[in-house]
């Protein structure tokens, strides 16, 4: 029989290929619609609908919405004037709690995966810290993974972190970077949603590492 793996909030099916590649009964699972070309293999609805439904899967990979959540977004908790912003902060509470239901569930073996983000602070500090790099990728993100039951990942092709974006911040005139593919993804955007979307991509040496060495552990 075949070892069941569900990837939770994925509408690319960047990771789901990645297992289907090697012979698992992979799905992914999002609210939006895949862009991934293989909608037999998606489900378009609530990720805990499908947990209580479907048959027990053997591994969950979850990469909960990063929005309220990553650690870049922090400056906008606050108004202008100092004060609070309640509708920011309500919307970063219910995040964790989604987070806290993803890591909750029955499944034996879980990784969470985001970026630098208050789920460290509120929640538990990630078991590991990747870059695209370490994997074959040459590009900088950091991608933090929280794992029960399951081992970190192993760097399969160290390469050099690739080109950065040189630029000058407007209000403090100092000089910063940026990842040149996410300096990209900024300028290719064309809304919102298609700017968190290539944002959150995950890099195909990350996500054949996952399929080759997580798989292996549930076949063994």
């Amino acid at each position: 029989m075949k070892k069941r793996v569900l990837i939770a909030c994925e509408e690319s099916q960047s990771v789901t290929k990645a297992f289907r590649e090697l012979g698992f009964e992979a799905y992914s699972c999002d609210l939006l619609p895949c862009s991934g070309g293989h909608e037999e293999w998606h489900f378009q609805e609530d990720i805990f609908e499908v947990i209580k439904r479907e048959p027990t899967f053997d591994l969950m990979i979850a990469h909960p919405p990063c929005t309220f959540l990553a650690v870049s977004g922090a400056r906008w908790l606050y108004n202008k004037d100092g004060s609070i912003n309640q509708d920011r902060f309500d919307k970063q509470n219910e995040a964790l709690d989604f987070v806290k239901k993803l890591m909750s569930v029955d499944i034996d073996k879980i990784v969470i995966e985001n970026p630098i983000s208050v789920i460290s602070s509120n929640i538990r500090k990630p078991d590991q810290i990747i870059h695209p790099y370490m994997f074959g990728d040459k590009a900088s993100k950091s991608t933090c993974l929280w794992l029960k039951n399951i081992p970190k990942l192993i760097p399969t092709k160290i390469v050099d972190k690739g080109e950065f974006f040189i630029f000058k911040d407007r209000k403090t005139g100092k000089e910063k970077k940026q990842p040149m593919w996410y300096y990209e993804a900024l300028q290719n955007a064309k809304t919102p949603e298609e700017r968190r979307t290539l944002r959150s991509k995950t890099f195909k040496g990350i996500a054949d590492a996952m399929a080759k060495q997580w798989g292996d552990l549930l076949i063994y």
